[in-house]
């Protein structure tokens, strides 16, 4: 992999959570807050769960994970729940600040270091996975649960409409 295709991915990427955002602002705060029968739980479960993938995965590239955190309970203290996000305004800003990091992530990486592996911990295995697989799976990850979150939104009448890579303008 080389960096200026990870970073074209990384740009389409931020450009369908821009729209599956646009279509959140949509819906009224009891739709974006409400219990679902599939996906994660409803659209802001959903939408939380999407930016905490792409907060553990940077993290976990970063370093955070190298050894292991002292027990369970320290792991689930990393991750970030729906109650911390109570309407979408503080929803947008976590994720343009998330969406910074990552960039400046991005930005500093090397192609050696992309084309490396990482050893990193979690509750009960060590593992090891070369960087732009991990980097991949941020960007497949979020299209499952957008897809979701499509659903739910086209069920409100608020469709975010088509989210294939072909349509995003480079």
């Amino acid at each position: 992999m080389k960096i200026d295709e990870i970073k074209l991915l990384y740009d389409y990427n931020d450009w369908a959570d821009a729209r599956i955002l646009e279509a959140c602002a949509r819906v009224s705060p009891e739709q974006y807050a409400a219990p679902a029968s599939y996906g994660r739980g409803g659209l802001r479960a959903i939408m939380v769960h999407i930016l905490d993938n792409l907060w553990q995965q940077r993290i976990t590239l970063q370093g955070y994970y190298q050894e292991p955190l002292a027990d369970e309970a320290a792991y689930d203290a990393t991750e970030l729940h729906e109650d911390a996000f109570p309407t979408l305004a503080m929803l947008q800003e976590r994720w343009r600040i998330e969406q910074q990091e990552m960039q400046t992530y991005l930005d500093r990486l090397t192609e050696e270091t992309l084309n490396s592996s990482i050893r990193y911990v979690i509750p009960g295995a060590i593992r090891k996975r070369v960087v732009w697989h991990i980097l991949m799976e941020v960007i497949i990850h979020a299209t499952q649960h957008r897809s979701e979150a499509a659903a739910l939104l086209t069920s409100y009448g608020q469709s975010p409409g088509d989210f294939d890579f072909l349509p995003f303008p480079e």
